[in-house]
């Protein structure tokens, strides 16, 4: 929903948020800061990265269309009489426009985070919430220092809802973030042993992303999976960061938001959950129960935020979230067809898990197969090659036909399968990507899935290449398992 009515910035407005002094009489509809993707009447900001430095994008961004740029002038000359935002420093620049975009706003917020599911539970509670308002919140996974401002500098005065991702991979990334967001509810999805790598138990994974709790306004409520074994010690933290109202979800006694029953098919799940005392039934078309515990912890943030919670049950039957998130495509064949689920966006032990579930759980046309296609899981630190190796055992319980896997972190999980699912490896997913495509039959079908770095995209852009695609009847669904 398009919810700007009046210019997002003007030159005026930017300068006076960012204490900087504007050239020119400009206005822009959107923020960038990225000259690849920039859209014209943005503007520009050219933030210097440790990689890259924006202010060598400026001429590109102009060229492209830009509003106007945000120049640190040390860093470039503005071409003259370019439209221009002179400030000190490019990154405070973009936080000050974040800030003054929150502050101007009477938005309801939302910040949600966890190991997984963030993602989607954002993309899901951003879907829902804009049948009700106008409404606002992160793209894709904007979820740094650099992706929560920008996001929020995007925001529109006029925002009825804001639903921002906050991330993380080393204690104390996530408080400044939620300082910025200033939510009035903050939602931890889960947590589990990702990014362990930086941390030393699961238990410093759940105070970091406690951290969420330090931006929340006052009498701002914080939303649990009550099924975890650290709901108690991210409740104390909530607690302790002023926050009275708790509530829960998930599928044990106690929980506020709870599973009452679970209907579950290939194509998707019906539902019942008692949502605060006030019994809901809804469907989701796609298949998994992890789905299920991703829509409750929508429900109870949709309530906690004061929108109708029924609306938004029923509206969660045609979410349909980003691609490398679960996406199922057909690919026509001569012969028939194979299908492809794209989870090559990111993955963790749990969200591996999730996936073989939903693969276990669906059924290949006559004499087609279940197969996985996996790549490195990145981060897991000193017991990455336990973690790795454990997967076994839910490819084994889930019946799972074939093995690829890819890179020297999957070579764990290769050594412990039985020989009957090994059915090919590689140093890394371009080299794996001919053996798939070579193997691939029609009444397949596959999960491709790997943290990003391992790239197994590659993987899926060859599966489709191999003939005519289409989304899947399944749904085309792309709710992200690890978010």
């Amino acid at each position: 929903m398009n919810v700007s009515v009046t210019p997002l910035w003007t030159a005026e407005d930017a300068a006076d948020a960012t204490a900087g002094k504007a050239y020119g009489d400009w206005q822009a509809d959107g923020v960038s800061i990225d000259s690849r993707t920039l859209k014209p009447g943005d503007l520009f900001v050219a933030i210097k990265g440790p990689k890259v430095d924006g202010h060598k994008f400026v001429d590109d961004a102009l060229k492209a269309g830009a509003a106007a740029v945000a120049v640190e002038p040390k860093r470039k000359k503005v071409p003259k009489g370019a439209p221009w935002l002179q400030v000190a420093d490019t990154t405070f620049a973009l936080e000050d426009l974040g800030r003054a975009a929150r502050q101007r706003t009477a938005a309801r917020v939302i910040a949600v985070t966890g190991s997984v599911g963030k993602t989607s539970t954002k993309e899901a509670l951003r879907f829902v919430l804009e049948e009700q308002g106008p409404t606002a919140g992160s793209e894709g996974s904007l979820n740094n220092q650099w992706g929560v401002p920008l996001s929020l500098a995007r925001m529109p005065a006029e925002t009825a809802f804001g639903v921002f991702e906050v991330g993380m991979n080393h204690p104390g990334e996530i408080t400044p973030l939620s300082k910025m967001i200033q939510p009035h509810v903050a939602i931890i999805t889960a947590v589990e042993a990702v990014h362990s790598a930086h941390f030393k138990s699961i238990e410093a994974i759940a105070d970091a992303k406690a951290e969420i709790f330090n931006g929340v306004e006052a009498g701002g409520i914080a939303v649990l999976n009550r099924d975890s074994p650290l709901y108690d010690r991210l409740a104390a933290a909530a607690r302790g960061s002023n926050i009275e109202t708790i509530i829960g979800f998930g599928a044990v006694a106690g929980a506020e938001v709870r599973l009452v029953a679970a209907s579950q098919e290939s194509e998707g799940t019906d539902l019942t959950a008692d949502v605060m005392g006030t019994s809901i039934a809804y469907r989701l078309n796609i298949p998994g129960r992890h789905w299920a515990m991703i829509s409750l912890g929508v429900l109870a943030a949709v309530g906690a935020i004061g929108a109708d919670v029924a609306s938004a049950a029923e509206a969660l039957s045609g979410m349909r979230p980003p691609k490398g998130r679960g996406r199922q495509h057909r690919v026509e064949l001569a012969n028939g067809s194979f299908t492809v689920i794209d989870e090559s966006y990111n993955a963790s032990p749990a969200s591996m898990i999730a996936a073989f579930d939903v693969l276990g759980g669906m059924h290949p046309e006559r004499g087609g197969r279940r197969i996985a296609v996996l790549g490195d899981m990145l981060e897991l630190g000193a017991g990455s090659a336990t973690q790795h190796a454990r997967l076994a055992e839910s490819l084994i319980r889930n019946k799972i036909d074939l093995v690829f896997t890819a890179g020297p972190e999957m070579a764990a999980l290769w050594k412990v399968l039985p020989p009957a699912q090994r059915a090919g490896t590689a140093d890394d997913s371009q080299t794996l990507a001919f053996q798939v495509a070579e193997a691939v039959q029609a009444g397949d079908i596959l999960v491709v899935k790997g943290s990003a770095g391992s790239n197994t995209k590659v993987i899926v852009e060859s599966l489709l290449a191999k003939g005519e695609t289409s989304e899947a009847e399944a749904g085309d669904q792309d709710w992200a398992v690890n978010g």
